[in-house]
C-alpha cells in the first residue's frame, strides 16, 4: 500500500518520518517467546519496549557506572534490525551462523534511512550493544536474557520445554546476568531450581 506522507517535506524530515513507518515492521517480526499468559508469542517491538519498562524497574541492580537513559536506548534499538534480518532464535546453532551479517546489512539499510548526524547515532548504539563492552551494554544485555527468561517461567517452561533446551544451555544463556547484577542472578538460580523441580526443564 501506498505510503500518504506528505509530498514537499524538508529533506531532513522527510527522511524521519520514512523512518518511523518503516520502524513499524518491527511490530510484524515474531519471536519464539510466547507471552507470559502463553496465548501467543510476542513480536519484536513488544519484546523492546518490555525492556525499556525492565530497564527503569531494574535500575536498582545496575552495576555502578550504568547511564540508565542510554541503556534504555540501546534496548530500543537493538532489535530494529530483525525488520530485515528476521528473529533468530538463541539455542538455533544454524540460524546463529550467519546472525551477525544479516543484522550488519539490516543496520546498515534501516539506520541509513536517517539523516547522516541521526543515522550515526543509532548506528553507534546498535554497535555498543552488540559489542557488549560497556558496563551500561552488559546491564541491557543481562536484561535482554532475563526478559525471555521471566516469560519462560511465567507460562511453564514455554520454548525450553518446546525446543527441548536443558538446564545446561539455559544456564549458559543466563550467565550475563549474574555477572552483571549478583541479585539478579541469584533470583536466575532459584528460579531454574524451581523450575527443574516441577519438571518444566531437564
Amino acid at each position: 500500500m501506498m505510503s500518504l506522507l506528505p509530498v514537499g517535506l524538508e529533506p531532513r524530515l522527510m527522511a524521519q518520518m520514512r523512518f518511523i513507518v518503516e520502524i513499524d515492521r518491527l511490530k510484524t517480526v515474531l519471536r519464539q517467546t510466547s507471552l507470559a499468559d502463553g496465548s501467543r508469542r510476542e513480536n519484536s517491538a513488544e519484546h523492546s519496549w518490555h525492556l525499556a519498562l525492565m530497564a527503569i524497574a531494574l535500575a536498582d541492580y545496575a552495576p555502578p557506572g550504568v547511564d540508565l537513559h542510554r541503556a534504555i536506548a540501546l534496548l530500543l534499538v537493538h532489535d530494529v534490525v530483525e525488520i530485515d534480518a528476521g528473529d533468530t532464535f538463541c539455542y538455533d546453532l544454524a540460524g546463529n551462523a550467519d546472525k551477525a551479517a544479516r543484522e550488519q546489512a539490516a543496520a546498515d539499510r534501516i539506520f541509513g534511512l536517517l539523516p547522516k548526524d541521526q543515522s550515526q547515532q543509532y548506528r553507534d548504539l546498535w554497535d555498543e550493544f552488540e559489542a557488549g563492552e560497556t558496563v551500561t551494554a552488559q546491564f541491557a544485555i543481562a536484561l535482554d536474557r532475563l526478559q525471555p527468561f521471566l516469560l519462560n517461567l511465567a507460562n511453564h517452561g514455554g520454548t525450553w520445554r518446546e525446543h527441548g533446551i536443558d538446564e545446561a544451555r539455559i544456564r549458559d544463556r543466563m550467565a550475563p546476568v549474574a555477572r552483571v547484577s549478583p541479585e539478579l542472578g541469584g533470583m536466575v538460580e532459584a528460579a531454574i531450581a524451581q523450575c527443574r523441580a516441577a519438571g518444566a526443564i531437564v
